[in-house]
């Protein structure tokens, strides 16, 4: 079977994988009557065909098309298909480890997540040995060193992201509020503002919508809480267990009584895109979220377009502002059977004429440094010159400290963390279990 027919056999099995793991699916509808197969069309001999494993959140997977089809009419010998993976990071990550237990060479570039090159670098190639080296020192150099282990460049920084508070502008003006600064702050406005709309006949609207579902998106939103109150970062880097301290528990107790009053009961099932539907539906004063929901707020067809800005989020009682780091990389799979065009195609795709079309179109974070500075990157999304420095100081999952275990550590924490905001347990028991879990998962000392 040609690399193109079993391409389509394999996009009805990654649909398949989506719906059986994805969260939050829709009522069922009634089933469609099945349509004949369209014929695949065949390569011909001297064409070659890459595939790229890429995510669907907001615009990804258009952009990520567009820079296929670019590469494509100025390479007419390749052939670039875009292969649609799950939203959420762990239903990505067990697909990707299906194919790399089978060496499969069917996926040839993958985008892999911030927190994932040291897990995964076995699996790529050294992109140093195609020409990497000559592009990199345009990228920060904390991404570039994340995704080098042991001097190998096993991934291209492609976008970068970092946690943000977005507000409705027209909103803190009705009610004279700043952007709240502080997290007890966001509560009170999140509460006065959601009375208010629900008092003018609104009873949809709600105060503050985040990610909380038992995923890595929670982990982020977490972490993010808890290293804003001093609360460290789950593991120190120098291989420490330090989740279970006063300022987490007294965090992770604040966020749980969010749930069910400035935020919906069913946030504790929300994803980003889950989110971002209530937000720019208009039904919310505040969202976290990451950079690309910006341009999808300003479209046309949005409620809150031109009602809206961005800010650092709110620190604790006990620290100062906090944003997860994250973003995506590319890299090229060892086992592909062309190692040389995929790398090729990572690379353009990570170039800066790909990463500032990106950043016009989609808001996503470029990690070439000088798109900071370009006047077409920062007339579309002016926040990223007014919060330069939270895209730079970004606080890391501990992925490096924890590797080769960090998915199991996350999968851990955002459990636990759950079961807080699920009411099940209190945090200062669910801390005091986790670092016991932890140690036993890393091996590691409890400080």
């Amino acid at each position: 079977m040609n690399k193109r027919i079993w391409l389509s056999v394999l996009m009805v099995l990654v649909l398949m994988f989506g719906l059986l793991a994805g969260c939050g699916s829709p009522a069922e509808e009634p089933a469609e009557e099945p349509t004949e197969e369209e014929p695949v069309e065949e390569p011909s001999e001297d064409e070659v065909v890459i595939t790229v494993a890429a995510g669907a959140v907001g615009q990804e997977l258009e952009l990520t098309q567009m820079a296929a089809q670019m590469y494509m009419d100025d390479n007419p010998g390749v052939i670039v298909e875009v292969l649609d993976t799950p939203d959420l990071a762990q239903d990505r990550l067990g697909l990707y480890l299906q194919f790399f237990e089978a060496q499969s060479s069917e996926v040839d570039v993958y985008q892999i997540d911030v927190i994932w090159p040291g897990d995964l670098e076995e699996h790529f190639v050294d992109l140093y040995d195609y020409g990497a080296d000559a592009v990199v020192g345009d990228h920060f150099p904390a991404i570039v060193e994340n995704n080098t282990v042991e001097g190998r460049l096993v991934a291209i920084p492609w976008f970068t992201d970092a946690g943000l508070l977005y507000y409705r502008t027209d909103l803190l003006e009705k009610y004279e509020f700043d952007p709240p600064e502080t997290w007890e702050e966001l509560a009170q406005q999140a509460q006065t503002i959601q009375q208010g709309e629900r008092d003018e006949g609104n009873q949809d609207f709600v105060g503050f919508v985040w990610q909380g579902d038992a995923y890595e998106g929670l982990t982020c939103n977490a972490l993010e809480w808890i290293a804003s109150n001093d609360g460290g970062t789950i593991i120190s880097p120098d291989g420490l267990i330090t989740i279970n301290n006063d300022n987490a528990v007294e965090m992770i107790d604040m966020a749980a009584t969010w749930v069910g009053t400035i935020s919906p009961e069913g946030v504790t099932g929300m994803a980003e895109e889950d989110a971002r539907a209530i937000w720019q539906g208009g039904n919310a004063a505040f969202m976290r979220n990451w950079p690309y929901a910006y341009s999808l707020g300003q479209e046309d067809d949005s409620a809150v377009k031109d009602r809206f800005d961005v800010s650092p989020l709110p620190a604790g009682a006990n620290g100062e502002p906090a944003a997860t780091l994250g973003g995506w990389q590319l890299a090229v799979s060892r086992y592909s059977e062309n190692p040389e065009i995929a790398a090729d195609v990572a690379l353009f795709m990570a170039s800066y004429d790909m990463q500032k079309m990106r950043a016009v179109d989609g808001s996503l974070n470029p990690t070439i440094m000088e798109l900071y500075e370009d006047d077409d990157v920062l007339e579309a999304a002016p926040f990223f010159g007014s919060l330069y420095d939270v895209f730079t100081n970004a606080v890391a999952r501990p992925s490096t400290a924890s590797a080769p275990n960090y998915n199991a550590v996350s999968t851990a924490f955002f459990r636990a963390v759950h079961n807080v905001l699920n009411g099940n347990t209190d945090a200062a028991t669910a801390l005091e279990e986790l670092e016991l879990d932890l140690q036993d998962i890393t091996g590691f000392d409890i400080e």
